[in-house]
């Protein structure tokens, strides 16, 4: 829909998912910055956060 390319990895390991200071799941993580956690991101919104 963007034209990008993006890989996507689940992480479940804890220890992987604190590294980024996320308490609550689920997490979003776009280049190593968390932009979103703790709920379920939209389709809608996660295509706005690609778009920054």
């Amino acid at each position: 829909e963007l034209g990008m390319e993006a890989t996507i990895t689940k992480v479940t390991d804890m220890k992987d998912i604190a590294k980024y200071g996320i308490m609550r799941t689920p997490g979003l993580v776009i280049d190593e910055k968390v932009v979103s956690y703790g709920k379920v991101a939209s389709a809608e919104e996660i295509t706005e956060l690609l778009k920054k």
